[in-house]
């Protein structure tokens, strides 16, 4: 597909709301998998995440081959820029995100997580010299970030006090996934998408691995029906993260980090249909709304637009 696709408005908004919703579908997806391969403790959880990644990254190498009819390989020069685009994207935004996990309440956890793309707006107001904050985005995203509060909202769920093994933890960890994500944009260039997704993910995938086993982890279970879901999660984190490095070179990073605010909320509704938890409540329609009004303000043209954000 040419670029004028991919920097259309319409195309940007759909193909970011399908990453996110196949984002949003690995949450009750990681809870099967937790009970239907035995996961029990930290180390398994992120050796879990691991074997994800890493067959997500042959999964997006053999495709990427076949797509681009050569074999993938990485310039000498880009070879240190995507190995810490994958020990960032991917090993640690997704051991903090576990680790933190495992000492705060899931609805803080994923409140505190989706505000990776207000700070991706942040980062790159800081790193990226055509990309910064005004009045309209801080409003959106604002808006949004309220939205995906509303989602969580029940009584307790806040629970008490800030730890850094827990809150710091997931906070770290949407700091680190939204500087990965002004620094994908800066090395977008350098590769096609293909070579940059499908090599960071078997780096960051394959140090999950090491990280996990190191820490006593263990996978047990393997059946028809979870390798087939194993299998799924990996072939959904390919095609996300294959879509979204091609958007991020085509766009400006708030256009499309603002998108992952809808990722709580498809996360929330496909729990609902594929785990049977209760969706259709008044928080959830308001976060629908408080999301889809933050989405059109962000993408909002000024009104002194001269054709650059």
């Amino acid at each position: 597909m040419s670029r004028r696709l991919y920097d259309r408005p319409a195309a940007v908004c759909a193909l970011s709301l399908m990453c996110c919703a196949l984002w949003g579908s690995a949450f009750p997806c990681i809870k099967l998998g937790y009970d239907w391969l035995d996961i029990e403790g930290t180390g398994s959880q992120i050796l879990f995440a691991g074997y994800r990644f890493f067959l997500s990254g042959v999964f997006t190498f053999l495709t990427g081959c076949i797509l681009e009819k050569k074999f993938l390989t990485m310039k000498r020069t880009s070879v240190w820029h995507i190995v810490r685009q994958g020990l960032l994207q991917t090993t640690a935004q997704y051991v903090c995100f576990y680790i933190g996990l495992a000492y705060t309440t899931g609805a803080k956890g994923s409140i505190i997580n989706a505000s990776q793309g207000f700070i991706a707006l942040i980062a790159a107001h800081f790193m990226l010299k055509n990309e910064k904050m005004n009045l309209r985005k801080t409003a959106g995203c604002i808006l949004g970030l309220a939205g995906v509060v509303a989602v969580n909202l029940s009584p307790g769920a806040w629970g008490g006090g800030f730890t850094l093994r827990g809150e710091g933890m997931i906070l770290l960890c949407t700091a680190v996934y939204a500087v990965s994500m002004v620094l994908l944009k800066l090395i977008a260039d350098e590769e096609s998408p293909m070579t940059i997704t499908a090599y960071q993910t078997l780096v960051g995938g394959a140090v999950l691995i090491v990280a996990g086993l190191a820490m006593g982890g263990r996978v047990t279970g393997f059946t028809g029906k979870s390798v087939i879901l194993l299998a799924y999660m990996a072939l959904l984190s390919t095609v996300a993260f294959s879509v979204w490095t091609i958007l991020m070179k085509y766009n400006p990073v708030g256009r499309v980090a603002v998108y992952t605010f809808t990722i709580p909320i498809f996360g929330v509704a496909l729990s609902g249909l594929i785990l049977g938890e209760a969706v259709l409540e008044w928080k959830n329609l308001a976060a629908l709304a408080l999301v889809s009004a933050g989405i059109i303000i962000v993408n909002r043209p000024d009104k002194d637009r001269t054709g650059q954000e």
